[in-house]
């Protein structure tokens, strides 16, 4: 069951361009709602601008129209520490590559959004990052460095970094998209969990359809405009 209330995430007019002789548009008037507890796949074809609107919706990246609201909070007038402060409390992002510093263990890897937040002391920290790695299968790994472990587990890892502060939201661009279908299904089946038992709300940019009809809502983008919107056959009454 979904939860009432404001959206976690909405984006009002939102329009990216990028300057140039020609400029490019990303993205054009987006207008979309992200509901709490929500599993949304956006997919589309190459270029279609999947991933310059995850960004948008995440504060990687800025409007040059329109806004996003987070939490019914608008971010338009938000400097760059508050944006930076609003993702680490309110976002998770999870790549399709990793990015694990590879000089960091995976148990400090996890750590460094608590380390950024600085809600934790450090043994805390370690403690939660430690909890996260147990949850997903890691926890005999903590210690290792990321090109110790495999593809999957480095994704994993990625995966409990993502929630290392517990956000509300997780933001994911081809999450699967590098990983073998073992690998690839491991993953989303943790996402869905994610969803289902923990409350999460999560956006995945994908180009795996498979996958994509079996979260909630699909969102289909052309030419950085939504030309379709719609629950699917897995989405909750």
């Amino acid at each position: 069951m979904r939860a009432a209330g404001e959206p976690p995430i909405r984006a009002r007019g939102v329009t990216r361009i990028l300057p140039g002789v020609v400029p490019t548009t990303l993205v054009h008037d987006i207008d979309l709602d992200i509901h709490a507890n929500e599993f949304v796949a956006v997919t589309g074809p190459s270029g279609s601008g999947k991933s310059s609107l995850l960004y948008l919706l995440g504060l990687l990246d800025l409007p040059t129209a329109g806004e996003v609201l987070i939490g019914g909070r608008g971010t338009a007038h938000m400097d760059e520490d508050e944006r930076a402060r609003t993702r680490l409390e309110t976002l998770g992002f999870v790549f399709q590559f990793h990015f694990l510093l590879p000089e960091f263990s995976i148990r400090e890897n996890v750590m460094l959004p608590m380390r950024a937040l600085g809600r934790l002391s450090p043994g805390a920290a370690r403690e939660r990052a430690e909890t996260l790695l147990a949850s997903l299968g890691l926890e005999d790994h903590a210690g290792k460095r990321p090109d110790q472990i495999s593809g999957g587990q480095r994704q994993r890892v990625a995966v409990a970094r993502a929630l290392a502060n517990d956000p509300p939201v997780i933001l994911a661009d081809e999450p699967t998209g590098s990983l073998d279908s073992k690998s690839s299904e491991q993953v989303f089946q943790i996402l869905r969990d994610l969803v289902d038992r923990h409350g999460k709300t999560i956006v995945a940019v994908t180009h795996d359809l498979g996958l994509a009809e079996r979260m909630d809502r699909r969102i289909r983008l052309v030419d950085g405009r939504i030309v379709a919107d719609a629950s699917t056959a897995h989405a909750p009454a």
